[in-house]
């Protein structure tokens, strides 16, 4: 098994999609250590993973508020 020519494991692209499922973008340093993107693909990457975090993040609080807001109902 060449590893030279596959590269690190960790630099695998179903690894990066799971880690930003995982740790969302903490995953970044892993997208701009990795060598076989270019500088202009890790930017690109880099702000769709940003603004893919904020819009998940904007849904995950507006769901909490309507949770909230059911439970508020109930206990009336």
């Amino acid at each position: 098994m060449d590893t030279k020519k596959q590269g690190k494991w960790y630099f695998n692209g179903w690894l990066l999609i799971a880690s930003f499922f995982c740790v969302g973008p903490l995953m970044l340093p892993l997208v701009w250590k990795n060598p076989r993107f270019s500088k202009k693909s890790k930017i690109v990457i880099s702000i769709v993973i940003i603004i893919l975090a904020y819009v998940l993040i904007e849904f995950f609080i507006k769901s909490l508020k309507s949770i909230d807001n059911y439970y508020q109902l109930l206990s009336r």
